[in-house]
């Protein structure tokens, strides 16, 4: 099937045509009960390790990881809910290809380091899975992310990134809001990921205790690996929460596109302070240079002419926040004060109100239907929601509500940023990964 026809076909499946027959689009049939494979393990796989296990529908048949200390983690878990223990792959680094062997297999998911999510993407579809869900972010280079979206047209097979936050209660109720038109014509959106995580990131080594200046091989769960971006790499290493949902309010990928990008960084102090005042000035790290910036601001021009300010904020002292901002011709709502100003609907011109009022009244029914089954699932509920669409989508064949064009387009900011702070801010020209499918597609994340 050529490319343009496949663009076409998921696109058309996606409106509700019936021209094209399930088993066209997807080999399996559908599943009462999926078999699901998971790929990592480690801190954040058992986390969806545990919301599979929470699940009536999901038997976890395959787990791989190659170290022996998450690994136990991950069987004590699978112990303590009384569930069958899977099979386990454990050895080198490709030891996850012979999890992939396993006959049967509805579906895996990919909770390893980045550097990780293409080869095995593209070896979950080499052998024959249609369904494949990653955590953020989908490549490390722009041609990562056109071998991924090729490999899924290909083989037909669907590419979900695990981009929990377009599930966030508040995030989906404004969504509702935005549709049904309370803010207008949208103007302007912003988002990012401001998150103080110098204490995750300089780890010790020690499980649970997040002060301390060691990464790489002496560093415990992420610290092992998520550092040394912070040390080689410049650009907007983690953009998905926030453009995620900035993306589906705006319609990317369904009607609009983002069509060029501009990032900036700072200057590094952050993360070399922190060693400073937790390791001592002779500390061996304290001589580092981290390449990134502990600013990197990037904005993004749409084809309807929307903008787009996205805030990478991760090696400085502060709270925790997203940024989101969401500007029209009728109203605004930031999440930074938990306000909005609706011009008519507000009690008192120009000055914010509670947005909890609204929040409450436009909750999303998904939320009102599964809150109660959502609480412990990690992320305030966002981790279930987000394994659900997975699941959901394999037991129904349906198109996963975030495809592989949405997973492109949200991880490509990455090396774009790079490669726009490279060459001193230059605006960089942003891919159509869909082929100009873009004008034609409706979109299933509802």
């Amino acid at each position: 099937m050529k490319r343009r026809d496949f663009v076409r076909d998921i696109s058309m499946a996606a409106a509700g045509v019936s021209l094209f027959s399930p088993s066209r689009l997807f080999a399996q049939q559908a599943a009462t009960k999926v078999r699901l494979g998971i790929i990592g393990v480690g801190l954040r796989g058992q986390n969806h390790l545990h919301n599979a296990l929470e699940r009536s529908d999901v038997d976890v048949v395959a787990i791989c990881d190659i170290d022996p200390y998450m690994l136990q983690s991950a069987k004590n878990i699978i112990t303590k809910s009384g569930k069958p223990m899977p099979k386990i792959f454990i050895g080198d680094p490709h030891a996850y290809r012979d999890l992939l062997k396993e006959k049967d297999l509805d579906g895996i998911l990919i909770a390893t380091p980045w550097e990780w999510h293409t080869p095995m993407v593209l070896d979950g579809l080499s052998a024959g899975i249609k369904y494949v869900a990653t955590e953020v972010v989908l490549g490390i280079t722009l041609q990562d992310h056109w071998d991924v979206v090729k490999a899924a047209e290909e083989h037909h097979a669907n590419v979900m990134m695990l981009e929990n936050v377009c599930y966030r209660q508040d995030v989906m109720a404004i969504m509702q809001m935005v549709r049904q038109g309370m803010f207008g014509e949208l103007i302007h959106m912003e988002g990012g990921y401001q998150h103080d995580l110098r204490g995750i990131k300089l780890n010790d080594g020690k499980p649970g205790n997040g002060v301390g200046v060691e990464f790489g091989e002496k560093a415990f769960s992420e610290a092992r690996w998520r550092t040394n971006h912070s040390v080689y790499r410049n650009g907007n290493l983690y953009p998905t929460h926030g453009i995620g949902p900035i993306a589906e309010m705006l319609g990317i990928n369904y009607g609009n596109r983002f069509v060029s990008l501009t990032s900036m960084a700072s200057k590094s102090r952050g993360m070399h302070e922190y060693i400073i005042k937790h390791g001592g000035e002779d500390h061996p790290n304290a001589k580092v240079r981290f390449k990134l910036g502990d600013m990197v601001t990037t904005m993004i021009k749409t084809s309807n002419e929307e903008t787009i300010l996205l805030q990478l904020d991760t090696s400085l002292p502060r709270p925790y926040s997203l940024g989101f901002r969401v500007q029209g011709t009728k109203g605004i709502w930031m999440d930074v004060n938990h306000s909005l100003y609706l011009e008519g609907l507000s009690a008192k011109p120009d000055e914010w109100e509670d947005a909890k009022p609204y929040l409450e009244k436009y909750d999303h029914p998904l939320w009102k239907q599964y809150a109660k089954e959502a609480e412990g699932a990690g992320h305030g509920g966002m981790d279930f929601f987000v394994l659900r669409a997975f699941i959901e989508s394999i037991k129904q064949q349906t198109p996963t509500p975030m495809d592989v064009y949405d997973a492109a387009a949200w991880s490509a900011i990455t090396p774009l940023s790079e490669m726009s702070i490279e060459l001193g801010g230059q605006p960089v020209e942003f891919p159509d990964f869909t082929g100009g499918q873009w004008m034609y597609r409706k979109t299933r994340f509802e």
